[in-house]
């Protein structure tokens, strides 16, 4: 009898583990990025809310592939979530309004434009998309320039510099208007690339530079916020609806809910790096103004081609 009850039980446990549905989440950045973080905390958040339903699996570093490739398996439906940054805004090229020059003043800008409408539209825009559902926005975060020359705190800074830069001709021309030389170097290359003097610095993310001990070899880390990602968390709009009603709405809701401390969570991460790079090399701030005035031309070109729409809210949540 007693072995009868045991063997129950076992069957019972086992029954719970396999009624499990399993859940891909995968991002094209690693473990120290933002974007890995609100994967982890959408996750926990939903186990507390439906403890037991689902089993999270999350893949960070590109293993399940690059943005592109990971866009392309979510719209195929072979991947449940995805969680990318700018692979999402060349979904639609209006989009790349994101990759404007100087665009936002600082974080608590970017969250207002978002809230004003800019995030709105942006949804929109994506959810245009096959199989796409907007879980929601948060912060891949601001890009800035780490060299071993000088600190830069105006365009002038940057004349001669021989910059490793990512991102298309779109965002080398910028730094060409300031006379920076940019460089094509792979990113696993560009710490070798540093110390050999191959280029003279690297824009990133404070994750990239962290990560990456780039701060070791090089003296000067400017916060020049040239450029602002966000990140967009998508659910397969299949999967979505393989779902019952109920968990549908939890899933959706808890993503939206947790905008907030996503951002707070990006802002503490990149004080955390702040923190440790600042021990090796010196951090300082930038005119944004004189950065700004440089790069009018390029705001131009996009209101020419796509209207004026996303830049007005911007500007009037400035």
């Amino acid at each position: 009898m007693k072995f009868i009850k045991l063997f129950m039980v076992f069957i019972f446990i086992t029954s719970l583990a396999y009624s499990k549905k399993t859940i891909r989440m995968a991002t094209h950045v690693s473990v120290f990025s933002p974007l890995y973080n609100q994967m982890k905390m959408f996750s926990e958040k939903i186990e507390k809310k439906l403890p037991g339903k689902y089993d999270f699996k999350i893949y960070p570093s590109g293993q399940l592939g690059k943005e592109k490739a990971l866009i392309s398996n979510l719209k195929a439906n072979s991947i449940e979530i995805i969680t990318v940054a700018s692979g999402a805004m060349k979904l639609d090229r209006k989009l790349g309004v994101f990759d404007l020059p100087w665009l936002f003043d600082d974080r608590e800008h970017v969250i207002r434009s978002l809230d004003a409408g800019l995030g709105k539209e942006a949804i929109k825009i994506i959810e245009g998309q096959e199989n796409i559902k907007v879980l929601g926005i948060y912060e891949n975060g601001f890009r800035h320039v780490i060299n071993g020359k000088r600190a830069i705190k105006n365009p002038r800074n940057l004349r001669g510099l021989k910059i490793r830069i990512s991102g298309g001709k779109f965002r080398q021309g910028v730094f060409r208007q300031m006379g920076a030389i940019p460089q094509k170097v792979a990113w696993k290359e560009t710490f070798t690339a540093l110390q050999t003097g191959v280029v003279d610095g690297a824009e990133a993310a404070a994750y990239g530079f962290y990560e990456q001990k780039h701060y070791e070899v090089m003296k000067y880390l400017s916060l020049t916020k040239h450029v602002y990602t966000p990140s967009f968390m998508l659910i397969s709009k299949k999967f979505l609806n393989t779902l019952p009603k109920k968990h549908q709405k939890i899933f959706l809701s808890t993503a939206k809910n947790m905008t907030k401390e996503a951002f707070k969570q990006a802002s503490d991460l990149e004080k955390k790096y702040f923190k440790v790079m600042k021990s090796k090399l010196t951090i300082n701030e930038v005119d944004l103004k004189a950065f700004q005035k440089r790069t009018q031309k390029s705001y131009k070109k996009y209101k020419k081609k796509y209207g004026a729409e996303f830049l007005d809210i911007v500007n009037k949540a400035r």
